[in-house]
């Protein structure tokens, strides 16, 4: 029997979205929607997908989506997320630690910073107000 983790997406990997396929495909189950802990600040990477990291000051809690991924699905998972994304740990506002996709400092450089809408999907919400 497959092991399963818990994963907090905040990007195109959520329900609707471009990427959420790649979640369906490996057989991933929705939980919840929640938020993270206020630690994290997003930036949007060229308009096409955002990068979310945990910082020691002035964060705030992000917009995510909790899903239930087999195990063994989750490196297939990692494979297919644009360059600069990596999983690591995530506080969420329950205190719950999960695994989740979280940007590398780099990738942040020189784009857009986000974090007033509190998360992608209200960041496209927004955009496409305008």
């Amino acid at each position: 029997m497959d092991g399963v983790v818990r994963l907090a997406v905040n990007g195109t990997l959520m329900r609707g979205l471009e990427l959420n396929q790649n979640l369906l495909t490996i057989a991933a189950i929705f939980l919840r929607e929640t938020q993270t802990e206020p630690a994290y600040r997003i930036w949007s990477i060229g308009d096409r997908h955002p990068a979310m990291i945990k910082v020691k000051e002035n964060g705030v809690a992000i917009a995510v989506e909790v899903w239930e991924v087999p195990a063994s699905g989750l490196a297939t998972l990692l494979i297919q997320e644009p360059p600069g994304l990596a999983i690591g740990k995530i506080r969420l506002s329950d205190g719950e630690e999960v695994l989740g996709v979280l940007g590398e400092p780099f990738l942040c450089e020189g784009q857009v910073e986000i974090t007033q809408y509190g998360g992608w999907r209200a960041y496209l919400e927004a955009k496409n107000d305008q």
